[in-house]
């Protein structure tokens, strides 16, 4: 009996082995590569977004200093999987990443989310005054809830759940809303960022996306 259960626990200790290599040799052959991923963005990337990722142009996101695991999934739902239509469908993005593996979309994401983000700024005090509220405190009369709850007091995201948004631009915050109001963007994990503009008005989108831009 003790020969056997040695026999047992022995090849229980070989087996873990084996698993634990090969998942480290998994988790080395996956890690993403910012420098390979600089090469990919400058000849991909950069005629819209800038080479570091401070897009110059308002209509497209700046993605210096964005989280990995955010950039990643924005990648990956812009490009039809299995099939099926993409989870974010936008044209423009789906021909830009058509020919990017799933190794290069997770470099790229790791090359933009190491560059330091130059920030947007805010132009309307009054509006970003009016964002401010919301942003904090939500609007209980119409049920939107304070996007401090989720992005942060200062709108600096959570990483692998929620996105930085300070210091975005506020006309690109505006339009996601929108979006998601709208339905036209349904990439929102269990929907709740469409659940919320639901009950945002324009001039609320407008006013929070117009404080996100001045946050810092």
């Amino acid at each position: 009996m003790i020969r056997l259960l040695a026999t047992i626990a022995s090849a229980a200790a070989f087996s873990a082995a084996i698993w634990s290599g090969s998942a480290a040799a998994q988790g080395a052959a996956v890690k993403p590569d910012a420098a390979k991923g600089q090469s990919i963005a400058t000849q991909v990337c950069a005629a819209c977004h800038a080479a570091d990722g401070n897009s110059s142009v308002a209509a497209n996101p700046k993605l210096a200093g964005q989280f990995y695991d955010y950039l990643h999934k924005q990648l990956v739902n812009f490009k039809p999987q299995g099939g099926k239509k993409a989870e974010r469908d936008n044209a423009v993005m789906a021909g830009m990443i058509a020919n990017l593996s799933p190794a290069d979309m997770k470099d790229v994401a790791a090359y933009f989310a190491s560059q330091k983000l130059k920030p947007a700024t805010a132009k309307d005090k009054e509006l970003a005054a009016l964002g401010q509220k919301i942003y904090r405190g939500g609007n209980a009369a119409s049920g939107v809830a304070a996007c401090a709850g989720c992005h942060g007091p200062g709108g600096a995201g959570m990483p692998a759940q929620y996105p930085r948004i300070s210091g975005q631009f506020a006309e690109y915050v505006e339009a996601q809303l929108k979006a998601f109001r709208a339905g036209t963007r349904t990439n929102d994990p269990n929907g709740m960022m469409r659940a919320v503009a639901a009950r945002m008005s324009d001039r609320e989108m407008q006013a929070v996306a117009e404080y996100a831009a001045g946050l810092r």
